[in-house]
């Protein structure tokens, strides 16, 4: 069912009372959407993206549907941003829009934000309040303080969302670094009183859900980068998180303790470097140059910062890997670091990559080999140590695949949380007043960028460019005289597939011709009627023969 067709009746009871719902990022890591609903009153936190791969062909943004929300817009208080990911906010820019809301986030995230939206030329319209470190704002019923936390991004905020029905925790991504050096600690104080206040619910990252202790702290991987770039003498090329402000930063002093030049290679790290520079977290005197000017340089003193590393088509590792890239060029004896960790599902694109620079001579240099990389989200030990700061009667686990929750709701058992609620993107989650649980659902698909504008999952053009992809497609040509006969002999262009019929006694058009000519005179005057015998026709071929269904299109011309 999709919303256009659903009202408040239809759910009784969202007018009163406290409720979370999920349009995004459960089940999932990626797409962050999520809704609060006080009482009428809505509050969305986060509004990010995907990014598209082999299942849906030509797509390179994926993004929540935000529909039910959207058709109750005049009822939407703002969007919060908890930080400056594109799971968080990739999708602002897209979908805004259409919600017609103002947004509240702090100065890191915001000013990355204006950065962003200039790419769909929302720079001057979007309404952006900066909120400061640790601050506080009230939306209507929701009144939201900000927590500092730590992540592998400047200034991740979790949410203490205060309501007349109690106070929710929403964490965001985080982790707890005690030297995330860029960026402040995370705010115990804050947290401790929060505990110390009462918790209704505690919303919560289930990413990193499977690791055991924490998560490690990035001033470790600066030290280890230093003494890896010290065994390498050819080329060195890291490809990272281009958000990975701290990371970028350990890569360039480590480049220059070793006497190398650092050049980026990609267009979101001169954005990230930008932003940086303008909030006041990346100092002027560390220099990065772009790619072309490396040329003039040895090799041993030369280090490519890269976007890329979770195997991306279009990004800079990919080309170079491929020897497509006009000013980067690998050679045996180069080192690609990826300093990154494996986000699920992307697993076969960056074997890819790393085959091909393999097959070059390329050292490849991962986690397995060297200490590279700590995970931004918190290992077991840290979200232990969550639920005994905060102790919330309720524990909704989000951020993570299926299997990455249900561990999440095992681990909030065990830390003697009174309910766990395992929720998927479209239930409709009651917290208060009376007993918290799932008590239905609203619609939750999915909508691409594509062409320019925002179309739905179920679009016909999505759809037919899917079933092309796989089963490729046939386009037959009839020309009927105004006697109701073949004009001249059918066409027929089969793209992506081999013909049926090739060596065989009866080609493809006399397949067609034949198809028609056992139509009654009556029924070769109905366009309808004639399309449908064709591709009945195409259609049982390429099933008996490849077990395929092309997508068919018949095109009449009648004289």
């Amino acid at each position: 069912m999709r919303n256009g067709d659903l009202t408040y009746l239809e759910l009784p009871g969202l007018d009163g009372g406290l409720f979370f719902v999920p349009l995004g990022g459960c089940g999932e890591i990626g797409m962050n959407l999520n809704l609060y609903g006080c009482d009428g009153r809505w509050l969305m936190v986060d509004c990010g993206v995907t990014f598209g791969d082999q299942s849906m062909p030509g797509v390179d943004v994926i993004m929540a549907d935000p529909d039910f929300i959207v058709g109750h817009k005049d009822r939407l208080e703002g969007l919060i941003i908890t930080h400056a990911h594109e799971d968080h906010l990739g999708a602002v820019g897209y979908l805004l829009p259409q919600l017609g809301c103002p947004i509240f986030t702090t100065p890191y995230t915001a000013e990355f934000l204006r950065q962003k939206l200039k790419e769909t030329k929302l720079q001057n319209t979007a309404q952006i309040t900066e909120v400061p470190l640790s601050g506080h704002v009230d939306l209507g019923p929701f009144s939201v303080d900000f927590i500092s936390l730590t992540h592998s991004i400047p200034e991740p905020n979790a949410l203490a969302i205060r309501t007349p029905y109690g106070t929710l925790l929403h964490t965001g991504d985080w982790k707890f670094d005690p030297d995330p050096l860029i960026g402040e600690t995370a705010n115990f104080e804050k947290l401790t009183a929060l505990g110390n206040e009462g918790v209704l619910a505690l919303v919560g990252d289930s990413t990193n859900v499977f690791s055991e202790g924490e998560a490690g702290s990035e001033s470790e991987v600066r030290q280890s980068l230093r003494q890896l770039f010290s065994s390498c003498d050819g080329r060195i090329a890291v490809t990272c998180f281009a958000s990975n402000l701290a990371r970028l930063e350990s890569i360039a002093l480590a480049a220059e303790a070793n006497g190398r030049q650092v050049f980026l290679v990609g267009p979101s790290l001169w954005r990230i470097i930008e932003t940086a520079r303008k909030t006041g977290y990346l100092s002027d005197k560390l220099s990065f140059h772009q790619p072309g000017k490396a040329s003039t340089l040895e090799r041993n003193r030369v280090l490519y910062i890269c976007t890329g590393s979770q195997g991306e088509g279009r990004a800079a590792l990919s080309r170079i890997a491929l020897g497509q890239h006009r000013d980067v060029a690998l050679e045996e004896g180069d080192v690609v670091v990826f300093s990154s960790r494996v986000i699920p599902g992307n697993e076969k694109a960056i074997l890819k990559v790393q085959n091909l620079l393999a097959r070059q001579g390329i050292d490849i240099v991962t986690n397995r080999d060297h200490f590279v990389h700590v995970s931004g989200h918190p290992a077991r030990d840290e979200m232990q140590r969550m639920y005994q700061l905060v102790r919330p009667k309720i524990a909704i686990p989000v951020h993570g695949e299926h299997l990455h929750m249900r561990a999440h709701v095992e681990l909030a058992n065990a830390c003697q949380v009174s309910k766990t609620v395992l929720v998927e993107n479209g239930d409709v989650v009651r917290l208060a007043p009376d007993d918290s649980g799932v008590i239905g659902e609203v619609w939750a698909g999915r909508v691409a960028w594509d062409g320019g504008r925002v179309i739905p999952f179920w679009d016909s053009a999505l759809k037919d460019r899917k079933r092309i992809f796989y089963n490729g497609s046939v386009v037959v040509s009839l020309v009927i005289d105004s006697g109701f006969q073949l004009a001249s002999a059918p066409t027929v262009s089969i793209l992506g597939l081999p013909d049926p019929t090739d060596g065989g006694e009866v080609n493809m058009e006399e397949r067609v011709q034949r198809a028609f000519e056992l139509l009654p005179r009556r029924t070769r005057a109905e366009d309808g009627s004639v399309e449908g015998a064709v591709r009945q026709c195409i259609r049982r071929l390429f099933i008996r023969e490849q077990d395929r269904k092309p997508l068919t299109h018949v095109h009449i011309a009648r004289i």
